[in-house]
C-alpha cells in the first residue's frame, strides 16, 4: 500500500470517528435545547392561566356579584375565564392545548378523559407532587405537557360544589343539579393542563443538525484535500524523486542528476545524506580506477 493510501486511511478513520461523535453530541445537544424551548413555552401558558385565574378572582368576580343571583355568569369562574381565554390562542396555534380537567366539574367541557384522568389520579394518589410533566404522542406527533393539580384550598369553593341547596340558584338553572358537586376542603379535584407540541422545535433541531453536519463534512473534506496537497508537495514528492535518483544510481547510472532538494526537514537531510553517499562512492570509484 502506497503511503499517500495508508495516510488517507487513518486520516479518515479519525476524521470519521470525529465526524460520528460530534454528530451524537450535537443531536442530542439540539435536542435537549428543543425540549426545554417546548418546557419554557408551556411554562409560559400556564402562567398565562394563573394570571387569568387571579385577574377573575380578583377584578371580575367582586364586578359579577350583584348579579349572581338574577344570572348566573359564568365569567366569574376563574377556570371559565383562564380556558376561555387561552382558547383565542388556538385561533392562531391550534395544536396548543389547555384544559382544566376535572373529574367531576360543572361546566361539562371540563371533564376529564383518557390520559388526563390518570394525571388527575396521579395527583390524588400522591404519586407527584406539585407539577407533572410528560410526552404524549397525537395526531400531529409528540406533544409535551405541564400539569397542575386544582386543589379545593379556598372554602368559599364549596358554596358552589358542596352541594345543590348551597350553590346559587342561578347556577343551578344554568348546569343543573347533577354535576360539580360533593367536593370536599383541600382536596384535588382535577388539573391544569398546557400541552405544547414538539414538532416545530424538534424539525428545527433536526434542520439545523443537518446544516451543522454539513458544514462539518465540508470541512472535513477540505482538510482532508488540504492534508493530501501538502503531503504530496512536501514529503512524497520530494521521496519520489530522492528514490527515483537513488534507484538510478544502483543501477549504475553515473549521469543521474543530483539530488536537488532544500531545507532543514527530515526528507531534506535524507538527499543530504544520500548526496553525501554519492560523493563519496565517486571519489571511492575514481580512486580505484587510479590504481
Amino acid at each position: 500500500m502506497r503511503l499517500a493510501a495508508k495516510f488517507n486511511l487513518v486520516i479518515s478513520l479519525v476524521l470519521l470517528i470525529g465526524f460520528a461523535g460530534t454528530g451524537a453530541v450535537s443531536y442530542e445537544t439540539l435536542r435537549r435545547n428543543a425540549e426545554r424551548e417546548v418546557l419554557q413555552t408551556a411554562g409560559l401558558m400556564m402562567e398565562a392561566a394563573l394570571a387569568v385565574r387571579g385577574y377573575t378572582i380578583e377584578e371580575i368576580r367582586p364586578l359579577l356579584a350583584p348579579q349572581m343571583a338574577d344570572v348566573f355568569h359564568p365569567q366569574s369562574v376563574p377556570a371559565y375565564a383562564a380556558t376561555q381565554a387561552l382558547d383565542k390562542l388556538r385561533g392562531t396555534h391550534g395544536e396548543y392545548f389547555y384544559k382544566e380537567a376535572t373529574l367531576n366539574p360543572t361546566n361539562p367541557r371540563d371533564q376529564a378523559t383518557g390520559w388526563e384522568v390518570q394525571i388527575v389520579q396521579q395527583f390524588r394518589t400522591g404519586d407527584t407532587r406539585g407539577e407533572l410533566v410528560g410526552v404524549r404522542n397525537t395526531l400531529l406527533g409528540e406533544s409535551l405537557y405541564i400539569a397542575r393539580p386544582i386543589r379545593i384550598s379556598n372554602p368559599a369553593c364549596l358554596a358552589c360544589h358542596s352541594t345543590p341547596e348551597a350553590a346559587p340558584r342561578s347556577m343551578l338553572v344554568k348546569y343543573g343539579t347533577q354535576r360539580g358537586f360533593g367536593w370536599q376542603l383541600d382536596e384535588i379535584v382535577g388539573a391544569q393542563i398546557v400541552s405544547v407540541p414538539m414538532s416545530v422545535p424538534l424539525q428545527n433541531a433536526r434542520d439545523a443538525f443537518v446544516v451543522f453536519m454539513g458544514s462539518l463534512l465540508a470541512i472535513f473534506v477540505a482538510i482532508l484535500i488540504a492534508l493530501n496537497v501538502i503531503l504530496h508537495k512536501l514529503v512524497i514528492k520530494r521521496i519520489r524523486q530522492v528514490a527515483t535518483i537513488a534507484d538510478a544510481l544502483s543501477k549504475g547510472d553515473r549521469e543521474a542528476p543530483d539530488f536537488d532538494i532544500r531545507g532543514k526537514d527530515e526528507v531534506a537531510v535524507m538527499a543530504n545524506s544520500f548526496r553525501r553517499m554519492r560523493n563519496s562512492l565517486e571519489r571511492a570509484i575514481k580512486l580505484l580506477g587510479k590504481r
